[in-house]
This record gives structure tokens, C-alpha cells and sequence, in this order.
């Protein structure tokens, strides 16, 4: 009999179960991989919201995922059985102007594994051989599975060119706006101001490299943001991406500075102060996910020791109570949540 498994299949958030399928076989080029580890992404619990404005309902979650080689079809390169590998989810056409330019992330026709296509969370699954990377030897499957939230930060502030010497403030104190200061840091940046509306979530900017935590409440916080950095920002990163934190972004970014949008901003319009950003000449850029280069530094940054995996994970749940992870995901004081398959 063909072997069955477990997939978290989300229709909404208060309908998010298991479906039992058959087992997934590796086609050519492709890996079957059983799942260890998969985190819940803040554009997982938008998705379930029916929030996201590139995820359609129902849909099957798991890209940010590290897992051990089942099986491997033919032409999967040198993979073997037992290898321990996390996912690159991003599929790209490899034809497109995009992706012959190597910036495959923003592929004309890209779609994500575990967005657009069945994900990870699940007891197996299928994925070509080459969106996956070995996890280096004596990294734990919690480290790994922290990789791809850490390539997306990576990516924005390689945007921004070299850090060295210069102010940053980084607006959203979430999973990757506390990865953004490490990766800002990395990067050569001076001081680093963080805001967000939670006490905790500042507590823990601090404790992973921020000079400064400022509640994203305040009235005066760009005066505030300014002081903390001897002036205003030469870079500010906006992973918060809703109207007020854009508001913030133009206020508190110095004049001819750039600003950078990280996170999935709400579908809608957001109003922007054309004229500031026409006299001050502001730069404002899009950013999204990463490329093979991103992966590689993140890894090396959490190979080093430079993410602290405890304020980062603030829970883990097994498959079966998938739902249970969602729901956690809501709670804003909690920061990453994990799904774990077979106790591990």
C-alpha cells in the first residue's frame, strides 16, 4: 500500500487541520525530504487571515524548513539519504530578464514553495535539488531552521551597500526586524535605533545588538530616534510596512538617506509624503527574500554564533497541533513559533 502522510492544510485561521495524502515521490531532479523542524512566518498567519496579498485560500505551509533526505530521484546531484538539508523556497523560471541577471528573487514568474505550492509542514515532501542547502556540520536544526528568516535581512541590508560608520533604525521589533539588527550590525552599521510598540520585543532588540529601543507609540519619535543616533538615520529599515511606520520611516531617514521596506505591507494604499521625499531626495526600495549569496551569509553569521536562538524561538508544537502554533503566532509577545515533526 502507498505510504500515507500528514499535511497542515490552512483554509483560515480557525480552520487549519490535517490532511492524510499519499507519500510524495521524488521526480527527476528532485529530493524527498522528511521534515524535522518548519517555522511559522508572519506571512503564514497573514495568509490564514486571508491578508496576504499573494497567498490564495486554502494553501499548504512550510518554507522555512530543515529536514533530513529520504530519497532522491534521478539527477538530483550528490545528495544522499540522511542528508540534513534546510530549503531555499523561492522557484524560479530561469529565463526571465530577472532571473538571467542572477536576481532570481524578484523571477517574473516566481512562486514560493509553501505558499503557492504544498509546503513543508508535513511528515515528507518533494523539492527540486537544487532550492536546497546541506546545513554545515555541528549546526542544530534550530540554528538551521532560523537561516532563511535571516536571509531575507541579509538581502535588504546588502541593498544598502556597506554599513560601515553609518546610523540605522530599524522600525518592527518581530522575528525579522530583530534578525535585520544582527544582519545591520554584521554589516558595519554605527548605531542601530529599534521601535516597536512592546516592551519585550524592545528588551530583546537590545540584548541581540541595538543601541537604542524606542516605543513605535511615542508622538516625538523621530526627535527621540534622532537623538539616539546623534542625528537623523542615514538608513532605515521598515519591517513593520503599514502607513505609520512609512509616516515614521520619511521622518526619521536623513535627507539624500534610503529607506528600505522588508516587510509585506497591507493591500491598499499607503499615503507617503511626496514633497519629503522629493526635497530631501529619499530613497525608497522594495526588497525581497534572497539568493543563494544571502543563504551563505546567513549561515556563516549563525554558524559564528552571531543569532541567539533562545530570543528568537519562543515556541515549539508538534504537527498535530499545528493549529495551536498558528494561533501562538498571534500573540505578539511571542517572536518565532516552530512546528516540529516526530518529537524532534
Amino acid at each position: 500500500m502507498t505510504q500515507q502522510i500528514r499535511r497542515v492544510l490552512v483554509r483560515s485561521l480557525d480552520d487549519i487541520t490535517l490532511e492524510h495524502v499519499h507519500a510524495p515521490v521524488p521526480g527527476d531532479g528532485e529530493l524527498l525530504v522528511r521534515t524535522t523542524v518548519v517555522g511559522v512566518c508572519g506571512s503564514d498567519t497573514h495568509a490564514a487571515a486571508g491578508h496576504h496579498p499573494f497567498i490564495e485560500l486554502p494553501y499548504r505551509p512550510g518554507h522555512e524548513a530543515v529536514g533530513v533526505v529520504a530519497a532522491t530521484g534521478w539527477g538530483a546531484g550528490e545528495f544522499a539519504p540522511g542528508d540534513r538539508v534546510l530549503i531555499e523556497p523561492n522557484l524560479y523560471c530561469s529565463r526571465c530578464p530577472q532571473c538571467r541577471s542572477g536576481r532570481y528573487n524578484i523571477c517574473q514568474e516566481l512562486k514560493v514553495f509553501g505558499c503557492q505550492t504544498p509546503g513543508a509542514m508535513a511528515d515528507l515532501f518533494t523539492i527540486p535539488a537544487d532550492r536546497v542547502h546541506r546545513v554545515p556540520a555541528g549546526m542544530t536544526d534550530l540554528q538551521a531552521v532560523l537561516v532563511e528568516p535571516l536571509a531575507t535581512p541579509v538581502h535588504a541590508v546588502a541593498k544598502t551597500g556597506d554599513l560601515t560608520g553609518r546610523t540605522v533604525a530599524v522600525l518592527g521589533a518581530g522575528p525579522i526586524g530583530l534578525l535585520t539588527v544582527v544582519a545591520a550590525r554584521h554589516a558595519g552599521a554605527d548605531r542601530i535605533v529599534v521601535t516597536d510598540l512592546l516592551e519585550s520585543k524592545r528588551a530583546r532588540a537590545l540584548r541581540l545588538g541595538a543601541d537604542e529601543a524606542l516605543s513605535a507609540g511615542s508622538p516625538d519619535l523621530a526627535e527621540r530616534a534622532h537623538a539616539a543616533l546623534g542625528g537623523p538615520a542615514d538608513v532605515v529599515f521598515d519591517c513593520a510596512a503599514r502607513g505609520e511606520s512609512m509616516t515614521q520611516a520619511v521622518d526619521i531617514v536623513t535627507k539624500g538617506g534610503h529607506i528600505v521596506v522588508v516587510g509585506v505591507g497591507a493591500t491598499g494604499n499607503t499615503p507617503v509624503r511626496l514633497d519629503l521625499v522629493q526635497d530631501r531626495e529619499i530613497r525608497i526600495e522594495g526588497t525581497l527574500m534572497y539568493t543563494a549569496e544571502d543563504y551563505r551569509t546567513a549561515m556563516s553569521l549563525i554558524a559564528a554564533g552571531a543569532v541567539d536562538t533562545a530570543e528568537i524561538i519562543t515556541a515549539t508544537y508538534p504537527l498535530e497541533k499545528a493549529a495551536l502554533a498558528f494561533s501562538a503566532s498571534l500573540d505578539l509577545e511571542q517572536v518565532k513559533v516552530l512546528v516540529t515533526v516526530d518529537g524532534r
